[in-house]
C-alpha cells in the first residue's frame, strides 16, 4: 500500500508493459464486439514526469525520453498515443484512450492518494469504473466481465515477498472464473532465479497458452538493481508473438546496454 507508480513512471519497465499492452488492446479491438479491460493495481492514472516524485528519481529519461523522437515504426502507435495525452499516461489513462464506445474499463488502486487521482481523472466518465479496493480481491469480485471479453492486467510493486507466487495464483483463480480472457502480468527482472522458479510455477500451474516476453537493459547480475523486466501473456491474441517481436527489438535498440538480439526474449512456457 505504500508503493507509489508515480516514482516509476516512464522508466523502462513501463514502456515495455505499455507497448505490448498497446498491441493487445489494438488486437481485441479487431472485432466489433465489445470487451472490458481489469486494471488491478492502476496507480493514478497520469503523471507529470517534470516534477514530483517522477522528477525526483528521474527514471523516465532512460525510459520513454529515449522514444519520443522518431520512435521506431513498431513503436509508433505506443509513442504516438503517449504523445496526444498530454501528462505521462499510466495503464489507464493509456487504456482508456483506445476503448471504442462499447468497450469499458475497471480501474483498482488500495493507495488511498492514488485512488483519488483515478476518481478526479475520470469523473463523470461511464465507462470507466474506480474501485478503493485490493486488486487481487478484486480478481475475484470482478470477474468474469458481461461482455466476456477482455483483457486482465496486473502490475503488483514486487516488494512484499511471495509475490510471484501470488501472481500465479492470482491467474489461477481469475483463469477459472473468466477463461476466455487475456491476462497480463508485468514482473521485474533483477536476478535470473526468482524468474526461473517464477516459470516453473506457471508450467505447473494447469494455465495453458502462456507466452512470456522479456527486455533486458543489461546483464542480470546485480539484484539490488532493475535489470530487465518482462510481461506474462495468458491467452495472449492472435499474432501476440509476431507483433511482440518487433516491439522487443526496438525497445533494446532504444532503450538497452546489450547487443541487438541478446536482451531480448518471447518464449512459450505453456503450450495450448
Amino acid at each position: 500500500m505504500n508503493y507509489r507508480h508515480a516514482f516509476h513512471a516512464g522508466n523502462a519497465g513501463d514502456c515495455l508493459k505499455h507497448a505490448l499492452l498497446v498491441s493487445m488492446l489494438r488486437a481485441l479491438a479487431r472485432k466489433d464486439a465489445a470487451f472490458a479491460v481489469l486494471d488491478t493495481h492502476a496507480g493514478a492514472g497520469r503523471y507529470d514526469l517534470a516534477s514530483g516524485p517522477a522528477e525526483r528519481t528521474g527514471e523516465w529519461r532512460s525510459g520513454i525520453a529515449r522514444l519520443l523522437d522518431d520512435p521506431p515504426e513498431a513503436l509508433r502507435d505506443y509513442v504516438e498515443t503517449v504523445r496526444s495525452l498530454g501528462l505521462y499516461p499510466g495503464s489507464p489513462a493509456l487504456i482508456r484512450a483506445l476503448l471504442r464506445p462499447q468497450d469499458r474499463l475497471a480501474c483498482c488502486e488500495l493507495h488511498p492518494e492514488d485512488a483519488g487521482e483515478l476518481r478526479r481523472l475520470f469523473a463523470r466518465d461511464r465507462q470507466v469504473a474506480v474501485h478503493h479496493r485490493d486488486g487481487w480481491e478484486a480478481l475475484g469480485a470482478l470477474l468474469p466481465p458481461a461482455e466476456r471479453r477482455g483483457l486482465v492486467l496486473i502490475d503488483p510493486p514486487y516488494e512484499a515477498p511471495g509475490e510471484f507466487d501470488r501472481v500465479v495464483a492470482g491467474l489461477r483463480a481469475a483463469q477459472a472464473k473468466f477463461p476466455t480472457g487475456v491476462y497480463a502480468a508485468w514482473y521485474p527482472i533483477k536476478h535470473r532465479a526468482p524468474v526461473r522458479a517464477f516459470h516453473a510455477a506457471l508450467r505447473e500451474s494447469g494455465l495453458r497458452d502462456i507466452v512470456a516476453a522479456e527486455l533486458l537493459l543489461r546483464e542480470p547480475l546485480d539484484p539490488a538493481r532493475l535489470n530487465g523486466s518482462g510481461l506474462v501473456v495468458v491467452n495472449p491474441p492472435w499474432r501476440f508473438e509476431a507483433e511482440a517481436e518487433p516491439i522487443l527489438a526496438a525497445l533494446l535498440d532504444r532503450l538497452g546496454e546489450r547487443e541487438p538480439g541478446e536482451g531480448t526474449a518471447l518464449a512459450r512456457i505453456a503450450d495450448e
